[in-house]
């Protein structure tokens, strides 16, 4: 009986709960001014999943962290291409 109850469990268990947290580095060649990162930010903190955003103006780049189960690498770059800055996963 309790064999059944732990499988019972398992299968229905919130598939947040499986969720792998992730993190990805974008190129963001084109951030020229002071202003460019606040943009950047904005713009990937909006993605549904994403926990934190870090974004360097000097090296170019950004650094985010977000939930595997609600968003992807290609949403993320496509939000900065939205927001006037294509970027490029760095690998």
């Amino acid at each position: 009986m309790k064999i059944i109850a732990l499988l019972f469990m398992l299968l229905t268990m919130s598939p947040t709960l499986l969720a792998k947290p992730q993190s990805i580095t974008l190129d963001l060649p084109t951030m020229n001014c002071a202003m460019c990162p606040i943009t950047v930010k904005k713009a990937l903190s909006r993605v549904d999943g994403v926990s934190s955003v870090e974004v360097s103006y000097e090296q170019k780049e950004a650094v985010v962290n977000f939930d595997d189960d609600k968003t992807h690498a290609a949403a993320l770059v496509q939000a900065t291409t939205n927001a006037g800055y294509p970027s490029i996963i760095k690998e």
